[in-house]
């Protein structure tokens, strides 16, 4: 089973091209294919765009997580996962 996540970023700080979301994410759940942005400033619009992103290159299994870009450009996980219906 394929699996996608969907990285809903919060906060006013922009991810900087150094930051590797894939890495970070991998870290919290290995099994990861494929990562999809929802930021303010940068990636997809909304977390539906996002879903259907990840909907047509064939992921089956899709999680949403919260992260904050801090003002060095890193990225902080937040313990929240955003449960996706539909």
């Amino acid at each position: 089973m394929k699996t996608g996540v969907i990285l809903y970023v919060v906060g006013e700080n922009r991810i900087r091209e150094t930051t590797d979301i894939g890495t970070e994410i991998r870290k919290i759940e290995p099994k990861t294919d494929r990562v999809e942005v929802v930021a303010k400033n940068d990636g997809h619009f909304d977390i539906a765009d996002a879903w259907w992103a990840l909907t047509v290159k064939g992921m089956q299994r899709i999680i949403c997580m919260v992260g904050e870009i801090n003002a060095a450009g890193a990225l902080q996980m937040k313990n929240r996962f955003l449960r996706l219906c539909g």
